[in-house]
């Protein structure tokens, strides 16, 4: 199996309905470019009706196969992306679908799924046990499995992005584009590499999934047998032959990034582009921003492949990059335990301009003298000068003060 350019063009004439494929726009940043260095243009993939790329490979896949007037039951396995994309495809040429997720996808992802016409069932602990709960369910009479990458028709599919970027941005140095099972960088890559094998493409994974960095050293695919990011599109744990093949031969670099990066870069997009992405979609903005990628002086193109960011997880990636930039502070303060002090300490964060959020009394602690007790307060600053003015203040007000988160 293979991907030529010229299947992915076959694909994008397959594309007749903005409703289900539309051309993404693309944004210049100008504060993404300060930050790194480069002429930064943010692909908004995160914008197709289904919030992720995953609509492009699936359509071309189902609507080839309408065109042969099949009337399969479509399955699949997904965590969330692929399963939105095959239910509004498969419903969108008339075919049945029944998408399998695992028991705990975000109830957004399984609602949306159903929403665009699918059979949802929840199978399996983690994302390979619904794959194979699938994969033995296609085996039946009258079923077709749609895999996430591993196919010739999606990778084609996800390579039409290849073809906008370029006609969007002609005179891109670098294209930067989050890897989980290979096909979207699989086609993008196969797509530029024809139009301009200048144009070097970036492949991008989370340090605790990178299935590519092995796999390409080993020369066949290695497995992650359990994949630990909050970028769960792109926590797949593996790759197929076809899409390493493709990565072997079109892709220039691939990295990794920590989850501390991705959560940060989340922020950053939501503040500086003011765009809402997912972990993967955030994955190539953090390699962007990274001491990894030298992108100095060149013009960049990050695609945001995915915007269904579960609300739990956006609240504690966003606790979570607060606390980094101490925005967000748990200040333990050593006290007197005796009327007052409460009352006194809050006055002192108050009038620095700090917001207190909770406070709690712990007494049963080792290492107080009888008599002590510590406060801990959680408190909110604008950012590291203002959390250290607030805790000098404390210390200054003769109280023993230290940061715990």
């Amino acid at each position: 199996m293979t991907v030529t350019f010229a299947d992915i063009e076959a694909a994008r004439e397959r594309f007749d309905d903005p409703d289900i494929v539309r051309q993404t726009p693309i944004e210049t940043n100008r504060s993404l470019s300060e930050m790194s260095g480069a002429d930064v243009h943010l692909k908004m993939e995160h914008l197709q009706r289904t919030g992720s790329f995953k609509t492009r490979g699936a359509y071309n896949k189902l609507k080839q196969e309408a065109e042969r007037g099949s009337d399969k039951h479509v399955v699949a396995a997904s965590a969330g992306n692929h399963a939105q994309g095959v239910a509004l495809a498969a419903t969108t040429v008339g075919l049945e679908s029944t998408i399998v997720m695992p028991e705990n996808a975000p109830q957004a992802k399984v609602d949306a799924t159903r929403s665009y016409g699918a059979t949802v069932e929840l199978h399996g602990a983690n994302f390979g046990e619904s794959m194979s709960h699938a994969q033995a369910k296609a085996e039946a009479p009258g079923m077709l499995f749609v895999h996430a990458c591993d196919d010739p028709d999606i990778v084609a599919g996800q390579g039409t992005l290849g073809l906008e970027i370029y006609e969007q941005v002609p005179d891109v140095d670098t294209v930067i584009v989050p890897i989980g099972g290979g096909g979207l960088i699989g086609g993008i890559s196969t797509a530029l590499d024809a139009l301009d094998d200048e144009v070097r493409v970036i492949g991008v994974q989370a340090d605790l999934a990178a299935t590519v960095p092995d796999s390409l050293q080993k020369g066949i695919p290695v497995d992650e047998e359990s994949p630990k990011t909050i970028a769960d599109g792109i926590a797949t744990g593996s790759i197929s032959e076809l899409t390493l093949g493709l990565i072997e031969e079109h892709v220039d670099e691939v990295v990794t990034v920590s989850d501390d990066d991705i959560a940060r870069s989340i922020l950053v997009v939501l503040e500086r582009a003011k765009q809402l992405v997912e972990g993967a979609g955030a994955a190539s903005v953090a390699a962007l921003l990274s001491e990894t990628v030298d992108v100095d002086g060149e013009t960049v193109v990050p695609l945001l492949c995915g915007g269904n960011i579960d609300m739990s997880m956006l609240q504690t990636v966003l606790t979570h990059a607060l606390t980094d930039r101490c925005q967000l502070l748990r200040l333990q303060i050593r006290i007197r335990d005796q009327p007052g002090e409460m009352g006194h300490i809050s006055s002192i964060i108050g009038e620095k301009g700090a917001n207190i959020r909770t406070v709690r009394h712990d007494r049963a602690v080792g290492d107080l003298e009888v008599g002590d007790a510590y406060l801990v307060f959680q408190v909110v600053t604008s950012g590291e000068g203002h959390a250290k003015n607030v805790m000098a203040a404390i210390e200054d007000a003769g109280y023993e003060v230290e940061r715990v988160n």
